[in-house]
């Protein structure tokens, strides 16, 4: 195990789209490449089938808040209860540990 590992946060965001997604992929790909610029980012896995789940990886909890309240971000949320979503749950973890495998 990696002895200098620090605790980082993950963001966990599930949702349910509605059949109205005009817009949606374009949006999507701004707020990651957004995301991406903000302090405190780490990374992020996605997928999407009926439900999708985004799980964003950040450094402090501070800059998960700052994320949240970004402007274009902001805008973005906004968009998704009135547009895109029908449903959505955030979720705000702290990983205090991790580990992996991988087929060489």
């Amino acid at each position: 195990m990696n002895s200098s590992f620090e605790p980082y946060y993950a963001v966990i965001f599930t949702s349910k789209k509605s059949l109205n997604d005009d817009g949606y992929a374009v949006m999507a790909q701004e707020m990651e490449t957004l995301a991406q610029q903000q302090e405190g980012f780490i990374g992020m896995d996605s997928a999407r089938n009926e439900i999708g789940i985004t799980v964003s990886y950040w450094k402090t909890h501070e800059s998960i808040i700052a994320w949240k309240q970004h402007v274009d971000h902001v805008m973005a949320q906004k968009m998704g209860i009135e547009k895109w979503y029908d449903s959505y749950n955030v979720r705000v973890c702290k990983v205090e540990r991790e580990y992996s495998f991988e087929r060489k």
